[in-house]
């Protein structure tokens, strides 16, 4: 708010804006700043490979049936059941990719994500087994 203030107020007078306008249009640039900065903090924190997003990943290079799945888990609806997300595939088959696209939009979303490949995850359990972390890293 701070740094928008005075342009707010400017454009307030400017357009005869009434007092609570002037406040109203300050709140929402400030709630749309600390969304923006929230889901720009999600995305750096979620260990997500940045270029692959759902507008780069070809979704007709996979099969009908996965596509489909892939529309229906961009929904985030697994979340909210507490279920949990497997993807099978030959090496190169764009499993990697589809995961990160969907974490991407599910960060968007609002939704918290953390992606670890398998190794990774397999090196965070063992760093917080050995510091006696383990408990409050699951």
């Amino acid at each position: 708010m701070r740094d928008e203030y005075e342009s707010a107020a400017q454009r307030a007078r400017q357009e005869s804006l009434s007092y609570e306008r002037y406040l109203l249009d300050l709140a929402e640039h400030e709630l749309e700043a600390r969304r923006s900065n929230r889901v720009e903090r999600l995305l750096r924190d979620s260990r997500l490979f940045m270029e692959k997003s759902l507008s780069t990943l070809d979704l007709k290079r996979l099969p009908q049936k996965a596509a489909q799945q892939v529309r229906s888990l961009l929904e985030g609806d697994f979340i909210s059941r507490h279920e949990n997300v497997l993807i099978f595939g030959n090496p190169g088959s764009g499993k990697t990719h589809v995961a990160c696209a969907i974490g991407q939009e599910l960060i968007r979303a609002g939704r918290k994500v953390m992606f670890a490949t398998c190794g990774l995850m397999v090196q965070d359990l063992l760093a917080a087994k050995r510091d006696l972390k383990l408990r409050g890293f699951l």
